[in-house]
């Protein structure tokens, strides 16, 4: 979004029309509305933000349910934002802590501080760049007294009378729209300095899932989250923000429901077993937390094979932490004879999922040619040097 945007729709006017725009959910609903709005005389700048507002309203209610319709976006700060939901489990935390002043360092949009100012803290957040840091004082207007927004560097923010700090470190290029990712050397601000002030305060510092395990400090809680399939950060806590015995983390959001496994560091491996009754897939953040033992131990199971994140039993449990398969058989690993084998068993709907193997799903459900009313799901992964094709329900 420009400046100019901007300046056009927080107007009274341009607000109005904001909140009459329906919601433009494909790119023929943005091709009407920006006909229509042209049509009535409205400025390129305001039918550029208000048709550009409409659609980001319409993808943030992932994220932010009903309060989307009353918040602003960039498409960058969208994408990077916290979803509510987590954002709030993190305000939790700094307000169980006893803490109640926080500076959000890095705010984007205000997602955090939404939660963070919804549990009733102060919050004091710093954003770099001035569209974004106007969105955010936007975002957080019905907080005024609770929630402030200044444009500055984190690095440079006032922290008198300051408890804790939240941190989102950025991890993409500036920008408002397309940008790319960079690597932990180019974070804004640098790692150096998030880590250095979280060895001093109180501290939560959100970072990618995939983040280098070897650079988190000792003496930080890694708690790495999934919510509703996909992990989607890492975020390390400091001082009176990380629990006592806690190192390892992995937070699995379902629906509107929390679980959590936790560990003062990784866990130790259950042996490899053959193929039992059941596969279970853990979710991708106790796969990064290391605590695929904890789960594989809970559900009486163990490694399907060494380096391939599949456990394997006979015991008829499962868990939050993992996606649970019953295993009706073993295929042919070669296409053709997979092929033959599916349409023998009229499976025309076929979920494929793989673990340890160079397969790309997409081209082998082209060259299998499913058809036939039945259901399953097919697991690719090896033991060994051997492929595995594995056909199995979920539990």
């Amino acid at each position: 979004m420009l400046m100019s945007e901007l300046t056009a729709l927080l107007t009274p006017e341009g607000l109005r029309l904001l909140d009459a725009t329906p919601a433009l959910e494909s790119t023929d609903d943005v091709a009407r509305e920006v006909t229509r709005l042209r049509a009535a005389g409205h400025s390129p700048d305001l039918v550029s933000a208000v048709v550009g507002q409409a659609r980001l309203r319409a993808r943030a209610r992932a994220k932010f349910g009903d309060l989307a319709e009353r918040m602003l976006f960039t498409r960058a700060g969208l994408e990077q934002s916290t979803r509510l939901q987590v954002a709030t489990l993190h305000a939790r935390r700094f307000r169980d802590a006893g803490l109640s002043v926080v500076a959000d360092l890095g705010c984007g949009i205000g997602g955090d501080a939404l939660g963070l100012a919804g549990l009733g803290l102060d919050v004091r957040a710093v954003e770099s760049d001035d569209v974004t840091a106007a969105l955010a004082a936007y975002n957080l207007a019905p907080f005024q007294g609770a929630a402030s927004v200044v444009c500055g560097r984190a690095e440079d923010a006032d922290l008198a009378g300051v408890d804790a700090v939240w941190l989102d470190p950025a991890r993409r290029t500036a920008g408002h729209s397309e940008t790319r990712a960079v690597g932990a050397s180019e974070y804004t601000p640098s790692l150096a300095w998030a880590f250095g002030l979280a060895a001093r305060m109180p501290a939560g510092i959100k970072l990618g899932p995939a983040f280098d395990r070897g650079e988190i400090p000792d003496d930080v809680e890694a708690q790495w989250i999934t919510a509703d399939g996909s992990t989607i950060e890492l975020v390390l806590w400091s001082g009176a923000l990380a629990r006592s015995g806690v190192r390892r983390s992995a937070l699995v959001l379902i629906g509107g429901g929390a679980h959590e496994l936790t560990a003062p560091g990784d866990a130790d491996d259950e042996p490899v077993r053959a193929l039992g009754a059941f596969v279970h897939e853990p979710a991708g953040s106790v796969i990064r937390a290391r605590l695929i033992g904890e789960v594989a131990r809970a559900l009486e199971a163990g490694p399907l094979a060494l380096g391939v994140a599949y456990l394997t039993g006979d015991a008829a449990l499962t868990s939050p932490f993992v996606s649970s398969f019953r295993v009706r058989e073993v295929l042919p690993a070669d296409v053709k004879k997979l092929a033959r084998a599916l349409r023998e068993r009229d499976i025309g709907t076929l979920e494929i999922k793989k673990r340890g193997v160079d397969v790309d799903p997409a081209v082998l459900r082209t060259r299998l040619r499913l058809a036939g009313p039945e259901s399953a799901t097919l697991l690719l992964t090896r033991v060994g040097a051997t492929r595995l094709a594995i056909l199995a329900d979920r539990v």
